[in-house]
């Protein structure tokens, strides 16, 4: 399966190149070149990690959700959802087990708000699918014209990081709704679903590769795609039999997917890249 990496794959490669908009590199960036950069490199253990959340997020709040008081969990989950997204603006600098917490919580608190949407107020999956991508694409528009980048190499100020989450949240509500409306309106199935969208989320990638897709599209097409994605498989080994899925409980799945993400995450913050300063753009 082709990954694809952010946009500037390396130090060297940013010396030389401009920004992967296609454009001439912003004057704000340089002033923040020597500042440390809040979010990781798009890597193949990136995309491991970011798949292993969104699904991790979909068997812990239907865990929850199902298991305990649903108002409880909900308020709950927002709770740590805001204390994680604190830690993260507070912090100086990419710390991995900050940046993934707040991650996982946006994938749990999101899916609970998803369900939320759809079971409780009854919007239907295509007009939220539609709403969350206009939302997605007035934060890209807002963002590109404040800051004249959607680098995620760029993430070393306050407001960049703001842009950059609200693109996180807004993307991850994208694909909630999308994978919903493949996994239930179109009565794919869980298996089904998620066989589709492995060939989507490696598609950016490819095109990147083959036909020299922007990194900056490859980069969020595929972003969007992870929650979807992992959802799918999470469904399909925590749900019974009776709905399609394997039957393992959300419960036992959402264990094993947790201990496989702090694993990784463990070697990602021993790691000697771990909070590097941001590249210097070209001149």
């Amino acid at each position: 399966m082709s990954l694809p990496h952010s946009p500037i794959g390396s130090d060297e490669r940013a010396a030389s190149t401009c920004c992967e908009d296609g454009g001439a590199p912003d004057a704000r960036a340089r002033h923040v070149s020597g500042a440390f950069r809040k979010v990781p490199d798009a890597t193949a253990l990136f995309w491991v990690v970011k798949l292993l959340t969104t699904a991790l997020g979909e068997s812990t709040a239907d865990f929850l959700v199902n298991g305990f008081n649903p108002y409880l969990a909900v308020v709950g989950s927002f709770l740590v959802f805001a204390v994680a997204l604190a830690l993260q603006f507070r912090a100086r600098r990419y710390i991995p087990w900050v940046y993934w917490l707040a991650v996982t919580m946006v994938a749990v608190f999101g899916t609970m708000a998803a369900d939320v949407l759809h079971v409780v107020l009854g919007v239907p999956y295509t007009l939220s699918s539609a709403g969350f991508g206009v939302l997605l694409a007035a934060v890209f528009w807002l963002w590109r014209r404040a800051e004249g980048t959607l680098s995620v190499h760029s993430i070393t100020s306050g407001r960049r990081e703001v842009f950059y989450w609200a693109a996180v949240c807004a993307a991850f509500a994208l694909g909630t709704a999308a994978g919903d409306l493949l996994a239930y309106s179109a009565g794919l199935g869980f298996l089904g679903a998620g066989t589709v969208f492995v060939l989507m989320f490696a598609a950016p990638g490819a095109a990147r590769a083959s036909l020299g897709l922007n990194g900056t599209l490859a980069f969020w097409a595929s972003y969007v795609l992870t929650r979807p994605l992992g959802a799918s498989f999470a469904d399909w080994t925590g749900k019974g039999p009776d709905v399609g899925g394997l039957g393992w409980g959300d419960g036992p799945v959402a264990a094993v997917l947790l201990a496989l993400i702090v694993i990784l995450v463990g070697r990602l913050q021993l790691s000697p890249r771990t909070g590097r300063r941001a590249p210097r753009p070209s001149r």
